[in-house]
């Protein structure tokens, strides 16, 4: 009989009394694992994330805790310039909407510029608005002039020197003079909000991309239709300079706060005022006739007196 002994399968013995053992019905031993499906989220993470997504909040505390973790390099080696022109497309067309379209109680610090602040949006800005007005106001002035017969067209090449060293001198000294203001205030009053230097310009470059399309406009030669442009453009550009600074003065004083924002504001109009009464309304004399005296006209001078 050990033929039959040999045959018997023992080893299943107990998996088979454990399975008759088992009630009908019941779960298997290895259930399907629960899909994330099975457990939804709060009802309200879809609004939280919204909300983050709008104020900036989770991208830009992302992108400071990473951006504190980079090495600083000396202000002496390009890297630490490099680091300033360090942004890409998506992040420039973003700021140049943000300063086109400003949403009222956003900060535009802090929605678009402070997880990454850059020189390259404002510097390319500038040099953009500088040869935008050169060229509009030389060919406004041959537009208006165009089919007198006394007129003689001269270019104005001066006008792209005077026009880069009035923009670039406005985006650095105005900024320059705010920050430390802004400083000086911070070391009297303790709640005030604390903007970087190279925050400033970046506000102030980006809110400057309004005035390029302004002065490709500013070539039709209708006085009435070209201030309604400057209105137009001041509101916006000077919104978003009043919005992003009111937030770093309101805890000051009053006056002090107020005043401050008139000042902004009011160096703003005057640099999109000027633009348009030296570049496009000032008059030109190029076009005049140089006079021509002959001989014959100078005896003839010479008798009648």
């Amino acid at each position: 009989m050990a033929a039959v002994d040999d045959l018997q399968f023992e080893e299943f013995g107990d998996a088979t009394a454990s399975l008759a053992a088992r009630p009908a019905g019941a779960p298997s031993v290895k259930e399907p694992a629960e899909t994330p499906e099975d457990h939804p989220g709060p009802p309200g993470g879809l609004g939280r994330e919204e909300d983050d997504e709008l104020l900036g909040n989770d991208d830009s505390d992302k992108t400071e805790l990473l951006a504190g973790q980079k090495k600083s390099s000396p202000f002496w080696t390009f890297e630490y310039y490099q680091t300033f022109f360090d942004v890409d497309t998506y992040q420039v067309f973003d700021r140049i909407k943000g300063s086109l379209l400003p949403i009222p109680g956003k900060n535009f610090v802090r929605l678009y510029i402070r997880s990454n602040p850059d020189l390259y949006g404002p510097f390319w800005i500038c040099a953009t608005l500088v040869f935008t007005i050169a060229i509009s106001g030389n060919l406004s002035n041959f537009l208006i002039h165009l089919g007198e017969k006394t007129y003689h067209y001269v270019p104005e090449f001066r006008k792209v020197s005077i026009a880069a060293t009035v923009i670039y001198a406005y985006a650095w000294l105005v900024p320059l003079a705010l920050w430390g203001f802004l400083l000086w205030r911070n070391s009297k009053v303790m709640n005030i909000v604390s903007y970087s230097f190279l925050e400033i310009v970046c506000v102030y470059g980006y809110s400057l991309f309004i005035y390029i399309p302004t002065a490709i406009l500013w070539i039709i030669p209708q006085r009435a239709v070209r201030w309604i442009l400057v209105l137009i453009a001041l509101g916006i550009s000077g919104s978003v300079l009043a919005m992003t600074f009111w937030p770093a003065v309101r805890e000051d004083n009053r006056r002090i706060a107020l005043a401050t924002i008139m000042t902004v504001v009011l160096l703003h109009m005057l640099l999109s005022v000027g633009c348009l009464a030296y570049f496009f309304d000032a008059p030109e004399m190029d076009h005049l006739p140089t006079a021509t005296v002959t001989p014959n006209q100078t005896v003839a001078a010479a008798k009648s007196s």
